[in-house]
């Protein structure tokens, strides 16, 4: 108390502001608890705390903004009684701005038990209706009258702070020193967090309960997050009218335009009881016109390129869209995300946040994410932890490996703990591995250069064959190396011969692929789409090589198929291995920076631009024009209806795609 009492009278007036604040939101989460904790489920201090984060993130801004103008004489209430007059103002406005915004998200979590976020502002296509709505299930008045007391109460505690802490008269170095300080710690407030990343939404949901996530949220932290989604939100209309196409398509087993059903389930007929094990490798910028399966002169991934030899191989496997977020959510989610540009991803959407996985039904299986760098990244740890039940996540603080660069330890090593610990387990496990190491800036860890020969090309040839440089083609052939080295750790541990290894790029890169595939792959960009897919387990899978169209959120139903798992599915992928499934195979594309939707499948790509409506199809066999005939054109409009029916139903199900406890 002494040493706040030697604190400016400028800070210990700005820290009191602040805890009124503070209280004020901590009061509300005491509140919301009692009124919204599902029966049973006891105290959380670990959500009050998360809570109490978002809560100082806030005040903390606050904060920051009041320093800085009352660092201006004509602006210090405690030195100017102008401007004492309008701080006693502007902070009550400010204080009912935030007990609106905590009526707001109590009743709209009351409705649709959810905090509140920027879909709110959809309700007002049709104001009328939402209010009269409003008015006619809230008390309205009563609360804004509650409302206008508290700030009325607040206008008096304001002037009382005022009065309590007048101005200090203090040396101008040790002011100058106390100020700075404060700032510091306001600052390292906003930000949250000691680390990479500042405190971000996806954290709450890091306490794998969703109740516990949707208490510790602050509402301002909810709806901010989600204002750049307003506008990302399925249109009703639209899926209901693709609905016959998307439910043919996906041989949904009951189908109800009604309540839009897109439900199959697995039933397996496993009599053994046995289940393999799992372990899907996620690889960083894996583009097939790169690698040696397509026949690249360069030979980039030889090693790589003999285990497709002994596997089940898809050539033609596409993701739905680029970048590496993107790519983690189609393949954990089997649902292509087809929200906003490249800076709202689904996964930064706390809205979509909460999806029901298939993964969830490898009962009996022990879960793991293995991550070399930091999982804050795009929130992934948020949508990881909240849907995977009792994930065990691996990330760079978790491993012996000192790290290479901003994305962590390197791949190999990466790839060697993974190793050491699921050989140390017990019962089956699925298991995701991320890579990194193939992007900027293509390190190489100095210890591998004695076994990890590089090489070197004339510029012509790297050009010619796919790469910007020698620094990212040598990176490129890294990874293979790192292939090689898990592969041959793996094969001692007694979990190999039972366990089906898949792997598959999280996204390819646009380039020049022309010397290798026609133009129109270069050309329509479908680089940045085309990855490898490889199921391997010499045990388990006769090798073979396929050429039909599929997608990466094909993978985790046609794992869970093969793992003899009877499952649920409520997704958009379908199982590459069902034998009884006769029906065209397409895989969608979106392109976010150019905002083309589209399909291919194995002889054409049909897109569609979201903005002009200009439609293209062009062969990917070859670089002969499409001729327009009565055939082609029947094509064409077959893709085109499929193209729009399953775009209009992806975003239907990031949305309605809710876990059920």
């Amino acid at each position: 108390m002494s040493f706040y009492k030697k604190l400016p009278g400028l800070v210990r007036w700005i820290i009191a502001v602040l805890l009124v604040f503070l209280f004020v939101m901590t009061a509300y989460r005491f509140f919301f608890f009692f009124k919204y904790n599902p029966p049973g489920k006891p105290f959380s201090g670990s959500a009050f705390l998360m809570g109490l984060r978002f809560d100082i993130k806030f005040v903390s801004i606050l904060g920051v903004v009041m320093l800085v103008l009352c660092g201006l004489p004509f602006v210090n209430p405690l030195r100017n009684k102008i401007a004492k007059k309008i701080w006693m103002v502007l902070l009550s406005v400010i204080l009912i701005v935030v007990l609106l915004f905590y009526v707001v998200d109590y009743f709209y979590y009351d409705y649709l038990q959810q905090r509140l976020n920027a879909s709110i502002l959809n309700y007002s296509s049709d104001a009328s209706i939402s209010t009269h709505m409003v008015m006619e299930s809230y008390p309205v008045f009563k609360t804004l009258f509650v409302v206008l007391l508290i700030a009325l109460y607040a206008f008096y505690i304001f002037n009382r702070m005022l009065k309590n802490h007048p101005a200090t008269e203090l040396p101008k170095r040790k002011f100058s020193i106390f100020y700075i300080l404060f700032f510091l710690l306001l600052a390292l407030g906003v930000f949250g967090k000691l680390g990479q990343f500042n405190l971000r939404w996806s954290d709450a949901f890091s306490l794998s309960d969703n109740f516990k996530a949707n208490l510790s949220l602050n509402p301002f932290q909810s709806f901010f997050s989600t204002l750049n989604f307003k506008d990302t939100r399925p249109d009703i209309k639209k899926v209901r009218a693709a609905y016959p196409e998307i439910a043919r398509y996906l041989n949904v087993q009951q189908p109800d335009s009604v309540h839009l059903n897109y439900e199959r389930n697995i039933v397996s007929n496993n009599l053994t009881g046995t289940h393999p094990n799992v372990v899907i490798v996620i690889c960083e910028s894996f583009s097939m016109y790169r690698s040696s399966m397509s026949g690249n002169p360069l030979n980039t991934t030889p090693y790589f390129n003999s285990l497709c030899k002994n596997g089940v191989f898809f050539d033609r496997c596409f993701t739905p869209s680029y970048p590496t977020a993107r790519g983690v959510w189609a393949t954990v989610t089997s649902l292509p995300d087809v929200l906003g540009d490249n800076n709202r991803s689904a996964s930064r959407n706390p809205e979509v946040v909460n999806q029901q996985l298939i993964i969830n039904d490898f009962k009996g299986y022990d879960k793991f994410y293995f991550l070399g760098g930091d999982p804050s990244w795009a929130n992934i740890k948020g949508v990881l932890l909240n849907n995977i039940d009792s994930l065990h996540l691996y990330s760079q603080e978790n491993f012996k490996a000192k790290k290479l660069n901003v994305w962590g330890i390197d791949d190999k090593n990466l790839f060697l703990e993974a190793n050491n610990t699921l050989a140390k387990q017990q019962r089956p496990f699925f298991a995701i591995i991320q890579t990194a190491d193939n992007h900027r800036p293509y390190s190489i860890p100095a210890g591998d250069l004695g076994e990890f020969k590089k090489v070197n090309y004339p510029d012509d040839s790297i050009h010619k064959y796919g790469f910007e440089n020698i620094d990212q083609l040598n990176a490129f052939r890294y990874t293979d190396f790192c292939y090689q080295q898990f592969f041959e750790a793996a094969k001692r541990e007694k979990y190999f011969d039972n366990t089906i290894f898949v792997f598959v790029g999280d996204h390819g890169i646009a380039g020049n692929a022309s010397a290798l595939y026609p133009s129109s792959w270069t050309e329509q960009r479908l680089t940045q789409e085309h990855v490898p897919l490889l199921f391997y387990a010499p045990k388990l899978l006769q090798p073979k090589l396929v050429h039909t169209v599929c997608s990466q959120v094909d993978i985790v139903p046609s794992v869970a198929s093969l793992s003899n798992l009877s499952y649920h599915n409520n997704s958009m992928g379908k199982n590459l291995f069902d034998t009884i499934d006769n029906a065209a195979k397409y895989a969608f594309i979106i392109d976010h920076d150019t905002k083309n939707i589209g399909v291919v499948n194995d002889r054409y790509f049909y897109s569609k631009n979201l903005s002009t409506k200009k439609e293209t199809i062009v062969s990917v066999t070859d670089n002969n024009p499409v001729p327009v005939t009565a055939t082609t054109d029947s094509i064409k409009n077959n893709m085109a209806k499929l193209t729009t029916a399953y775009y209009e139903t992806a975003r239907y199900l990031l949305f309605n795609n809710k876990r059920k406890y």
